[in-house]
This record gives structure tokens, sequence and C-alpha cells, in this order.
């Protein structure tokens, strides 16, 4: 029976939950998914290049414009968090099955 339990203690986070973390705060997910560094490299990132492009902007563009450096860090940030995340679910879902019929047999 503890064997079970360590099973069921393995389960992922789920991707939605992941996401929704990801989206509201920079480096959420990927700390979510038990990689902090992964985040803090994130998040430097988004601030150097966030900095970088509002220097180089013209004066006139909008604030999208101007930080398109670290918007675009932020997305793949998401949506690396999200992916990780689907993949540590499914195979959770298509091993994780099998391995606790086999516990429980």
């Amino acid at each position: 029976m503890d064997r079970l339990k360590t099973a069921r203690a393995q389960r992922p986070v789920h991707p939605y939950l992941v996401l929704v973390a990801a989206a509201l705060l920079p480096g959420a997910g990927q700390v979510i998914n038990g990689m902090p560094t992964r985040a803090l490299i994130m998040i430097f990132f988004m601030l150097s290049l966030g900095f970088v492009t509002m220097q180089l902007a013209a004066p006139g563009r909008s604030f999208v414009g101007q930080h398109a450096g670290g918007i675009f860090v932020y997305a793949i940030a998401v949506m690396d968090a999200y992916f990780i995340a689907r993949y540590r679910w499914e195979m959770f879902r298509t091993r994780g099955a099998t391995a606790v019929a086999r516990i429980c047999d």
C-alpha cells in the first residue's frame, strides 16, 4: 500500500495550472515544474532583452514596441513551461497507469 501512495505522490502538476501560473508571473511555470534555475535564466533574458530593445527603439514607439525583446522571451517562457508540463503529464498518463497497475497486482 505504501508503494501505491508513493506512485500517486509523483503525479505531475496539471499543465493548465502551469500555463496559468506562467502567464501571470514570469518564471512561475518553470518553478512549478521544478526548474528554478531555468526560471532565473528566463527572467534574466527577459529583463536584458527588454532593456536593450527599450534603448534601441525609436522614441515614438508604443510600450510593446519598446519592450519587444522582453515580451518575446516572456512568450517563449510561457510556452516552454507549458510544453514541459504537458510532456510530463502525458508520460504520467501513459506510463503511470501501467506502473500503478503493476504495483496493485
